[in-house]
């Protein structure tokens, strides 16, 4: 029987000098081919630590499932440690070993995040440190929105679904309308930061990764008013339209998505780009197929961050509005309680807007959320 590793067999006389720790765990009957009627279960193989590649795994390490826990300590003295390992629980026979350092990820283990549990000290000390954003937070998000909540069920004191009605009414298109330019300004915005990013992933050009990350310091107000400014001349008809206000939130949004997706792209090892370039494979191949399936997770929670923040864009549909027609949700909540005073359906239209943010929400949520595997 030979042990091949990623490049090859391996190299037995290397081998041979790795320490005796690397089976400190294997039982001795096991070790010396004695009994073989009980069997421990085997879970684990670790790269070794001089490897040509994170893919390259050369020294075997056989760990028992039921090791002891003196054993799981010198296992564990041995590896070096990192700052996310595992923990091994009281009564548990899971063994966790310093996993960091060898790109093994513990998705399925959310709360562990170090070799052992935080004292009583260190959880006042976060506690403490936790209390004034979560004050900050209490009193400039929850409770503002629990008061709309409350006052879209009421008219004049009275409960009512009267708030709502007015919505269905007067506001469902321009809820749709809302939706529809979101989805569009995100999808421009993503086909647009893929191809660049992808091309800045593999070439690297600083002076095209700064000027992508401008319009993170533009304001909302000046890109409304100089996008309108430009199309009138030249595109009158698209300057007041829905295709002028994707355009200008597809380029506002633009830096914030090249700041994310350059670093998704980068996250992604070389080694997979060098393989996929022997196999003769371009910069469009090593984006399409490589540093996007790699970088899904992250892509698909920078598309929620956008699509809720263009859902919430007020200044730069202000700007472009033609003043008729379907409108975003933003500029009649607006008017419906700046111009008609109207602080009960404004308050249904922003709840009406909390929920479809909601939806992106849980998206994002659902990507946080523990892996549960069998």
């Amino acid at each position: 029987m030979e042990e091949r590793g990623a490049h090859g067999p391996v190299d037995h006389a290397r081998a041979a000098r790795t320490r005796a720790a690397d089976l400190s765990a294997l039982p001795r009957g096991a070790a010396r081919g004695g009994q073989q009627g009980r069997r421990r279960a085997l879970h684990r193989l670790h790269r070794h630590a001089r490897g040509a590649g994170q893919s390259d795994r050369r020294a075997l390490r056989l760990v028992s499932r039921r090791g002891s826990r003196q054993g799981v300590a010198l296992d564990q003295r041995e590896e070096p440690r990192a700052a996310v390992q595992g923990r091994l629980g009281r009564g548990s026979r899971a063994v966790f070993a310093a996993d960091a350092d060898q790109g093994v990820p513990r998705p399925d283990r959310a709360r562990v995040r170090g070799d052992r549990a935080l004292t009583r000290a260190e959880r006042v000390a976060w506690t403490a440190a936790c209390a004034l954003p979560l004050a900050v937070v209490g009193v400039v998000f929850v409770w503002p929105l629990a008061v709309s909540v409350a006052a879209s069920f009421t008219r004049a004191g009275v409960p009512t679904l009267g708030n709502y009605t007015t919505v269905w009414r007067l506001y469902l298109r321009d809820v749709g309308y809302t939706l529809a330019v979101s989805a569009a300004g995100t999808a421009l915005t993503f086909a647009l930061a893929i191809v660049v990013c992808g091309w800045l992933r593999v070439r690297a050009f600083a002076p095209v990764e700064f000027l992508l990350k401008v319009p993170l310091f533009v304001p909302f107000v000046v890109v409304g008013h100089a996008l309108r400014v430009f199309l009138v001349p030249w595109a009158p008809a698209l300057a007041g339209s829905w295709g002028g206000l994707v355009l200008a939130l597809a380029w506002k949004h633009l830096g914030l998505a090249a700041l994310l997706l350059v670093g998704a792209f980068r996250a992604v090892d070389e080694s997979h780009l060098e393989a996929a370039r022997n196999f003769g494979a371009g910069t469009a191949r090593l984006t399409r197929d490589v540093l996007v399936p790699m970088s899904a997770p992250s892509l698909a929670v920078s598309a929620v961050l956008i699509f809720s923040s263009m859902l919430a864009s007020f200044s730069i549909p202000l700007m472009m509005s033609r003043g008729g027609g379907a409108q975003m949700l933003m500029i009649d909540v607006y008017y419906r309680f700046g111009q008609h005073g109207d602080f009960e359906t404004a308050a249904a239209l922003g709840v009406v807007g909390y929920l479809m943010a909601m939806g992106a929400a849980l998206v994002y949520l659902q990507r946080l959320a523990p892996v549960k595997r069998p």
